[in-house]
């Protein structure tokens, strides 16, 4: 059927993580508590570094970053759910599911790079120690930070370009709780092989390559971890990246899961899981993960609190 024949859905319904309204309630308030815990835990790792300046360095930096990019990619998708939820509709219109998948993928690009930079960053700091603060310059930070902004902006317009060409006509419910792409994919009534083939190279791109230049970058330090003569010398020099690599675990086991892996294993009800694992989940834990592990950022937590406390008083 030619698509100038058709026509296009102007909203879609999108079904969430439970078709029974009795769960609706509890699902609001588990989903409330953790957007309110992502948002306060990542502005506090982020007021944190700024004001403190023994955090001002690269490290902290791309942690500041990390957690700017956590709170966008949670206010991105858990919102709409909880108003969907309090208002009792699920629907949504074409050109807002458009944008939030277009944001969707701009920070969930973006998490994923910026992970991997960290990764770089406690190589360089562990393997090459004495040229860390010459290589590790604020320029270079400066371009491993924004380099990836414009990257992620760049693929993200391509996949909303190629969604806008699309099509939607018959069936506009999305087994979903915000507008994803391979959702919307397959309500699509055009051919949509250019779409899936861009998908598949940019998480090649995006998730694949990031993720063995992390293996990579880890080998290389555990090689020179065992290097370290004592064993509290080795334990120490560890726990500088123990977060980072709980936080990679986290990430990496649920994206792939869900864009690598073949189409034949997915199902909705995994996808969904898994998207709550990266998008609600693990932005609620890195503030945790980095903060308990790391005693310079909680004392940084503990001053700026003190000093909230002593203001209003």
């Amino acid at each position: 059927m030619e698509p100038d024949n058709q026509t296009s859905s102007s909203e879609f319904i999108l079904l969430g993580l439970s078709e029974k309204p009795e769960q609706e309630t509890l699902l609001f308030a588990l989903f409330l508590c953790m957007y309110v815990v992502t948002v306060v835990g990542n502005l506090l790792i982020i007021l944190a570094i700024s004001t403190d300046s023994h955090l001002h360095t690269p490290m902290y930096f791309f942690l500041a970053n990390l957690s700017l990019v956590d709170f966008c990619l949670a206010t991105d998708t858990v919102p709409k759910m909880l108003v969907n939820i309090q208002i009792k509709s699920k629907s949504i219109s074409y050109s807002c599911c458009l944008t939030q998948m277009y944001f969707f993928h701009f920070f969930g690009i973006m998490d994923s790079v910026l992970i991997a930079v960290m990764a770089y960053d406690r190589f360089m700091a562990i393997c090459h120690p004495l040229h860390y603060t010459t290589i590790m310059s604020p320029r270079l930070c400066g371009l491993l930070v924004s380099g990836p902004w414009v990257f992620s902006g760049f693929i993200s317009l391509t996949h909303l370009l190629l969604m806008a060409r699309l099509v939607f006509c018959g069936n506009n419910e999305l087994p979903h709780y915000f507008c994803d792409l391979t959702p919307l994919l397959r309500l699509s009534c055009m051919d949509t092989s250019v779409n899936k083939i861009f998908v598949l190279i940019v998480a090649g791109m995006v998730i694949a390559t990031p993720f063995i230049c992390i293996l990579a970058s880890y080998v290389r330090i555990i090689v020179a971890i065992m290097k370290v003569p004592s064993a509290g010398g080795r334990k120490r020099t560890f726990s500088t990246c123990s977060s980072h690599l709980s936080v990679v675990v986290l990430f990496y086991g649920t994206t792939i899961g869900v864009y690598l892996c073949p189409s034949s294993v997915r199902t909705a009800v995994k996808e969904k899981a898994s998207a709550v694992m990266y998008t609600a989940v693990t932005p609620m834990l890195n503030p945790f993960i980095y903060s308990l592990r790391n005693r310079d950022l909680k004392r940084a937590l503990m001053k700026l609190v003190n000093r909230k406390i002593t203001s209003s008083s």
